[in-house]
């Protein structure tokens, strides 16, 4: 059974920075593809950035510069360090695994930006 658990959400000041992180158990976030998505309110999830195997990374135009996709072979979790949040960036933020074809999605983690 896969399983994803996302963290590190709460209430920042517009310009601040936050890390969420993505712990993952069923399966390796070092040959699986791993992705962030986020929801605001009233909107599509949409798509954010993504880790492949190997050493490839994906970014929406919306994100690139700065947010930052990394991961931990050791903890077997995936990370999103995001900076200079912008109230748009409000939103509940989400990890989705991929395994054998099937997609995998944590419960999520909000994320408040306040000016």
């Amino acid at each position: 059974q896969v399983t994803l658990v996302e963290s590190g959400g709460g209430l920042v000041q517009t310009g601040g920075s936050l890390r969420l992180a993505c712990a993952v158990s069923g399966m390796s976030v070092m040959t699986n593809v791993v992705a962030w998505y986020r929801q605001a309110p009233g909107k599509e999830r949409e798509f954010l950035a993504a880790a492949y195997p190997g050493a490839n990374w994906k970014y929406s135009d919306n994100v690139e510069g700065r947010f930052t996709i990394s991961r931990s072979m050791v903890k077997n979790e995936v990370y999103l360090q995001m900076n200079d949040l912008k109230s748009e960036d409000l939103g509940i933020y989400y990890c989705k695994g991929i395994w054998r074809g099937n997609d995998f999605w944590g419960p999520g983690t909000q994320v408040t930006v306040s000016s």
